[in-house]
């Protein structure tokens, strides 16, 4: 049934007083700033605003759901998930099946606030997530040449900024909530010291806003009357899955939500992908991994992302199995992480499952990190992770899924009492995915440069006996600030050879891992006068080479060429023995 509701401000009551909730089907808030800007301009401009789709859950069904609250202060590192709601004590309740990322952007527009993190700031830092509110600039005109079609400038802004001398005239959004139209509103503007033309513009601004939040009816919706969870899930699947913002696996993370009886799927799920990346120097693991990784490790026929994966008897397969499942990709990102690697040098995300499945079926436990008994295995997946990571083919991409469940099948049936490398590395080659380096390949990866993903595993099987637990760089062996143009010509290097130098002096060759300290104190100082200061006693300083096959060090670019040739012979001598 189609109906005309109510004006944006009735619905933003409605959702403050838990009338209107979302059901634990619906995925999670996914709109930016950006986009929420957008919403609030075209709302002011008249146009439609697209039909609701409400689930009218009656009382008993109420009890039996699962609800979550929308969002109102979004925080992207600590509050971006929707609110759970505990038991609801209403009679009846509303559920928005459809326009659930218009009516949040609502909340928080007129409501609460946003907090992204800021460019180039480390998660950790408080001060990477300034709170903003949304603004609207009483004054603004658009260009004649206004590419996107805006009339109105809404902007997510800190308190300070709006509050900066400028042409603007910023508005709280917010404030219109509770603010009267007519002379209330004229003595507002007068009282910001607007006037004449200025004035008659801002007024025009704020009473255009203040009639679409207070007197338009702009909510239209359809009402669903079923009680049935199954023909509500299917609606809401019909819906959604035609959408480009909305994955696959949101639909089937719905499907599990849905099904778990005991645990709540979304909030278990989204929590170990939030304590996951946590990990060390911080990933970036989706929730598509840990779905993923359930049906991998609970041996359900295929890990794909099919419908028919996800039946009740495999969800309930997965919620009896998800302590254990959350205990093996804890300790497998846990121990990746230990071998350095980190959202920037994890070059596939994909590449855990293995692991964590061969932890979960060896129900290997914390100190599987630690134990000296477990040396062997750890290295054996260092070594292993390393080489897959290594290949320029991209082991880890097209005929994922028919690889992870032949690899678990592998892992399952091995004979082997640690991890079974051999079997392994056989069972990838009969899928195409070898692991054994021909003589051209070797040859290209000496030719790596400084950003290539690929150069960290390559350096960690190199130089396995660097602590990687520890802050580490991917570090010049002879700094880049040597090589540039205007100093090369300076060393009297021929103009033609500029560019083939420039490129040796960022290849895997002229490449270490050196530690953070280290390498924070070293900064551009050559490395024939960094090494006396880093290890001042000269045996000490021939170790040091001989580990790192630096051998004699240059001391200027006409020595480099030399150096790294030698180097290079010696690199390319070791990955012929560890990956052929």
């Amino acid at each position: 049934m189609y109906n005309i509701g109510g004006t944006i401000f009735e619905i933003l009551n409605q959702i403050s007083t838990k009338e209107i909730l979302l059901p634990a089907i619906q995925r999670e808030f996914v709109w930016g700033p950006d986009r929420i800007e957008k919403l609030f301009d075209s709302l002011m401009q008249g146009y439609p605003f697209g039909t609701f789709l409400y689930w009218k859950v009656e009382s008993e069904s109420v009890r039996r759901f699962k609800f979550y609250d929308f969002i109102q202060n979004y925080h992207e590192r600590d509050a971006a998930h929707c609110p759970e709601l505990g038991p609801i004590t209403r009679e009846n309740a509303i559920a928005i099946l459809d326009g659930q990322q218009r009516l949040t952007s609502l909340n928080i527009g007129l409501r609460g606030s946003m907090a992204h993190k800021r460019p180039n700031k480390r998660w950790t830092n408080p001060d990477a997530f300034p709170v903003t509110h949304l603004y609207l600039d009483l004054l603004w005109a658009p260009d004649p040449g206004e590419e996107q079609g805006r009339k109105y400038r809404f902007k997510f802004l800190t308190a300070e900024q709006a509050a900066e001398p400028d042409e603007a005239c910023w508005f709280k959004v917010s404030d219109i909530l509770s603010m009267a139209g007519g002379p209330t509103m004229l003595r507002a503007l007068t009282g910001r010291g607007l006037e004449a033309d200025r004035l008659n513009v801002a007024y025009d601004a704020l009473d255009r806003l203040f009639r679409v939040v207070h007197n338009e009816k702009l909510i239209a919706y359809y009402q669903e009357q079923s009680q049935d969870l199954e023909r509500v899930l299917n609606i809401f699947i019909r819906l959604n899955s035609g959408a480009v913002v909305l994955s696959y696996s949101d639909l089937l993370l719905s499907i599990a939500t849905a099904q778990w009886t005991r645990l709540d799927a979304r909030s278990e799920i989204h929590r170990l992908v939030d304590d996951l990346n946590r990990v060390g120097a911080r990933f970036n693991l989706s929730k598509d991994f840990v779905l993923k990784a359930g049906l991998m490790l609970t041996d359900i026929a295929s890990v794909g992302f099919k419908v028919e994966n996800f039946t009740q008897h495999n969800m309930a397969l997965l919620e009896a199995n998800w302590e254990p499942i959350r205990r093996a990709l804890t300790t497998a990102v846990n121990l990746v992480s230990d071998f350095g690697y980190n959202e920037h040098t994890l070059r596939a995300d994909s590449a855990l499952l293995p692991i964590a499945y061969y932890i979960y079926h060896h129900k290997l436990d914390e100190r599987f990190l630690t134990h000296s008994s477990y040396g062997g295995d750890r290295n054996a997946i260092r070594v292993w992770l390393a080489k897959s990571l290594a290949k320029a083919s991209g082991i880890w991409g097209s005929g994922l899924d028919t690889l992870l469940t032949h690899l678990r099948t592998t892992i399952k049936e091995a004979n082997t009492s640690g991890f079974p490398t051999a079997e392994i590395e056989t069972a990838m080659r009969q899928r195409g995915k070898s692991l054994v380096y021909d003589a051209s390949e070797i040859d290209d990866l000496l030719d790596l440069q400084y950003r290539d993903r690929r150069t960290f595993p390559l350096l960690t099987l190199l130089y396995p006996f660097v602590d990687l637990k520890n802050q580490f760089h991917v570090d010049h062996v002879c700094p880049i600030s040597g090589f540039t143009a205007t100093r090369l010509k300076r060393e009297d290097v021929p103009e033609d050879d500029i560019v083939a130098l420039q490129k040796q002096a960022n290849s895997l060759p002229n490449l270490q891992i050196l530690e953070g300290h280290a390498n924070t104190e070293k900064q551009a100082t050559p490395p024939h006068q960094w090494l006396p200061t880093y290890r001042p006693d000269p045996v000490a300083q021939q170790h040091y080479r001989d580990l790192h096959d630096l051998g004699e060090l240059p001391t200027n670019v006409a020595e480099f060429q030399r150096f790294y040739t030698d180097r290079a012979q010696k690199i390319r001598s070791k990955l012929v023995q560890l990956l052929q």
